[in-house]
């Protein structure tokens, strides 16, 4: 098999890599999505770190299949910026208190959930700012010489560029679904997380293939 085409494969494919590969678009069944969105003590991937990622599971059409919501704690919390705690309520004491996991306990409960609920299915990442989410789980994977492509295929689709592809030029996820009139997530800093988020991703990606199909 040409490298290229091994490099597009999920880790768990490579393992039956002999066996024919089957694209989204061929085998529709085959392949789950997973909306994520991440909560971070800052902006910058390898010095700050996530404290919190939530994850929806769904079918192609965006039908939920299962979630997973995990609050990590982080090694350098002396590093969170003030504009992030603002956002997302960030407190050492209270993270412990709520029962955050360490960066090795949550790598393996996101690789269970994962081989739980899509087996050998290849997964789709979907998020908003894919590169933002995606450069937080490859520190959080990396910092412990692991691939987040464990669990996720090479593409990755982003939210807002299939919002921007139908003619919505807005780019925040509170104007995105005001114009497709879904529930937005809480702005209150307490009540915003990682699983709020991700179920807001996948509210919006519902809403643009009904937006998509009626225009």
């Amino acid at each position: 098999m040409h490298a290229l085409a091994l490099l597009t494969l999920a880790p768990a494919m490579l393992a039956t890599a002999a066996e024919e590969f089957r694209w989204p678009h061929e085998a529709p069944d085959n392949w789950l999505l997973a909306f994520i969105d991440v909560e971070t003590t800052g902006l910058v991937p390898g010095y700050h770190e996530m404290i919190d990622i939530g994850i929806v599971m769904t079918d192609l059409d965006g039908v939920a299949i299962d979630e997973l919501f995990l609050r990590i704690q982080p090694e350098h919390p002396e590093r969170t910026d003030d504009g992030a705690r603002a956002v997302n309520a960030f407190d050492e004491q209270r993270w412990r208190e709520l029962g955050a996991l360490s960066t090795d306990a949550a790598i393996a409960s996101m690789r269970n959930f994962h081989t739980r609920v899509a087996g050998e299915r290849p997964v789709l990442m979907v998020a908003f700012n894919s590169h933002f989410d995606a450069a937080f789980l490859d520190q959080l994977f990396r910092s412990r010489d692991r691939s987040w492509r464990e669990l996720y295929h090479y593409f990755v689709l982003d939210l807002p560029s299939m919002a921007w592809s139908l003619g919505i030029r807005n780019l925040t996820g509170a104007s995105i679904s005001g114009i497709l009139k879904i529930e937005d997530e809480p702005h209150i800093a307490e009540l915003h997380t990682g699983i709020t988020g991700a179920r807001l991703n996948a509210r919006i990606y519902r809403a643009l293939l009904a937006y998509s199909d009626a225009n």
